[in-house]
């Protein structure tokens, strides 16, 4: 038995959209019904048939098609908000008072938009409708000076409106801005961050210069206190924002800034850079784990001591490898000879949760792919290939994966 052709995509596009053949659309259309183009599954796709042209009724209303419309335009209007909602880098995933302050000025302009949306669509309904009565009229380059008259009224309070509605949200913006300035209580700690290209330098001072805890593109806080952040940058213009504690803060080469935040709850926070900073840009993150006092002092406690000393024949190995190639040039690690500045400290390297500012997960295999090829990982990064033996590359990991 033959099998029953199925209609193809074209063909059914006609039938829903209700073209004619002759018409612009539906000629194209009807170019394109030959059976190499087949609808895969046969089912009614939601946004089709929001599309559909309404069926007339014996009255002539199109009140279902409105309905439609309106349902579709609701969920592409909540489509960016719901996306939104939740993950460890949202702006509406508020967990500190800086960011429930901007959190509080987005909900208050997306309820102004979202009202001035509405009004709009409002008036162009009854527009549209008033032209339609309006057909059987007068001529249309007769002037009636009455409805001309209250046309003018209708665009005067229109610009007056629009005029309040920005005014408002200006000074809304304003005091939002004036509160986050202005947050009361003194800072429990100060932490100094770089932008380089393209990671974060993290600085927890001390006033013994022996005793400062160096890592990179993660950031440790107790849960609760204002802690002061101090930012600069080496090279570009960066920005540094983790929309969750926070809103953005640049980094001016030679103009210092700083930043307050405040984590209500432990947890783990993302950050990235909001300037475009270069090539790389898109793979400059950084992590804020927030957590108790005592976990804060237990980990700043272990970033104090230097670097653990190789326990195995493969970790001294790969110590040897990592001093007598360039990787010592550009990286330090705390009790050996290593004392590079031009990379991020490896002292505690094995203690971080990601590798190249959250380009890699910390595992064994991704950091000897960072190591054997970084520009394969991360383009225009300034780390170079290093020549490294199978047997030594090996090493140098199991050396790297032991610096907790």
């Amino acid at each position: 038995m033959a099998e029953k052709s199925r209609p193809s995509l074209p063909s059914i596009l006609l039938q829903r959209f209700a073209l004619s053949p002759w018409h612009p659309w539906g000629f194209h259309m009807a170019r394109c019904t030959g059976p190499s183009i087949r609808l895969r599954q046969r089912r009614q796709w939601p946004i089709a048939s929001a599309f559909a042209r309404p069926a007339r009724s014996t009255s002539g209303s199109r009140l279902p098609g409105v309905l439609k419309w309106l349902g579709l335009a609701s969920t592409v209007v909540s489509a960016p908000v719901l996306s939104g909602c939740s993950g460890w880098q949202s702006a509406l995933h508020a967990h500190g008072a800086n960011a429930r302050a901007i959190l509080d000025l987005i909900w208050s302009f997306g309820a102004v938009a979202t009202i001035t949306w509405l009004l709009v669509m409002l008036a162009l309904a009854m527009a549209l409708f008033h032209q339609r009565r309006a057909q059987a009229g007068p001529p249309p380059l007769v002037i009636d000076s009455h409805q001309e008259h209250r046309y003018s009224r209708a665009v005067g309070s229109a610009v007056a409106a629009t005029v309040l509605v920005l005014a408002a949200l200006t000074i809304t913006s304003f005091f939002a801005g004036k509160s986050i300035a202005s947050l009361g209580g003194k800072e429990t700690l100060t932490i100094r961050i770089t932008g380089h290209q393209w990671w974060w330098e993290i600085r927890y001072p001390n006033d013994d210069r022996s005793r400062m805890i160096v890592t990179a593109n993660e950031i440790h806080l107790p849960v609760g206190e204002r802690v002061k952040v101090e930012l600069d940058s080496t090279d570009v213009i960066h920005s540094f924002w983790v929309p969750s504690l926070a809103g953005k803060r640049d980094l001016i080469p030679g103009r210092p800034s700083e930043i307050t935040l405040i984590a209500d709850r432990p947890g783990i926070y993302r950050g990235q850079c909001a300037e475009f900073c270069g090539y790389q840009h898109a793979h400059m993150a950084v992590t804020v784990i927030a957590e108790s006092r005592e976990a804060f002092e237990a980990w700043r406690s272990r970033q104090d001591a230097a670097a653990i000393a190789p326990a195995s024949e493969e970790e001294r190995r790969g110590q040897r490898a990592f001093l007598s190639t360039g990787c010592a040039l550009c990286h330090t690690i705390r009790g050996t000879p290593a004392k590079g500045a031009v990379g991020p400290d490896l002292t505690h390297l094995a203690n971080r949760r990601a590798l190249a500012a959250d380009t890699l997960a910390m595992t064994p295999g991704a950091l000897a792919a960072w190591i054997a090829d970084p520009q394969s990982t991360k383009p225009g990064a300034k780390m170079p290939r290093i020549a490294l033996s199978a047997d030594d590359l090996r090493a140098v990991v199991a050396y790297l994966g032991s610096l907790e």
